[in-house]
This record gives C-alpha cells, sequence and structure tokens, in this order.
C-alpha cells in the first residue's frame, strides 16, 4: 500500500461531446481517472448546454446527459452500468476509453502522478471541462 505522501501513476482521458459527428467539433464535458496503485477509477461529468447549443442548436441535450451519466456509472460500478460496471477497475477504463464514432467521444489517454486521484479528478474537471472564468 502507498504512503499518504507518496505519488502515484495515475491515467487520464477527456470525454468529448461531439454533437455532430461529421462536423468533427468537440465540446469537453468529462474527465475519466484511473490509478490501478489506489484502486481508484473515477469521473466528473459537466455539460455546458450554451457550448452545446452553440456547437448545434439542435443537439439533445437529455439523451447526451444520459450518455454522460452512463460512462460515470460505468465508472462507479453503478448496477444501471450492466455488465460492463461489473468489470475490473481497468477493465472499465479501458473500455470507457476506447475509440468510437458516437457524440460521446473519448480523448487520448494521458498520465500523469498524483497523490490524490480524487483530489486529481476535480483538478482535471476544473483545468480542463469547466468554462474558463474571465
Amino acid at each position: 500500500m502507498s504512503g499518504s505522501g507518496s505519488r502515484d501513476t495515475f491515467e487520464y482521458a477527456v470525454l468529448r461531446v461531439v454533437p455532430r459527428v461529421e462536423r468533427g467539433e468537440a465540446l469537453n464535458a468529462g474527465v475519466l481517472v484511473y490509478c490501478r496503485q489506489r484502486d481508484y477509477l473515477g469521473s466528473r461529468v459537466h455539460l455546458d448546454l450554451q457550448r452545446l447549443h452553440a456547437l448545434d442548436p439542435t443537439a439533445d441535450a437529455e439523451a447526451i446527459g444520459r450518455a454522460l451519466q452512463a460512462a460515470a456509472d460505468v465508472c462507479a460500478a453503478d448496477p444501471a452500468a450492466g455488465a460492463a460496471g461489473r468489470e475490473a477497475l481497468g477493465s472499465r477504463f479501458r473500455w470507457l476509453t476506447a475509440p468510437r464514432s458516437t457524440v460521446i467521444q473519448p480523448g487520448p489517454v494521458h498520465t500523469g502522478l498524483t497523490a490524490d486521484p480524487e483530489a486529481e479528478a476535480d483538478r482535471l474537471l476544473r483545468l480542463l471541462v469547466l468554462p474558463v472564468e474571465g
């Protein structure tokens, strides 16, 4: 077990909303964080409706919100996630970060070091997803 002051490798990916796949325009709407050493898999999601509708005024925000929540449910092993939610943490992270051509697309997987993967998920949400404060 890692000591409280030690830092462990973690992996993360951004969840992107691509409301019109043919256009390729994306909106960051969540982060996935996986830290094998600390047995952690977590997610944070935030759908900015104003930015979504700037990309596609006809986007179905409710359906997109459900898709983001489904990814969060797989992370949390929610019973609603079905078989994917019962997989091992690493398998769930790999499944969630596998490339797909749907409205919710994972970005590339990046790595870092952290002493607190839960706090890292919050930090990455602020840094990569939430609107920039002016």
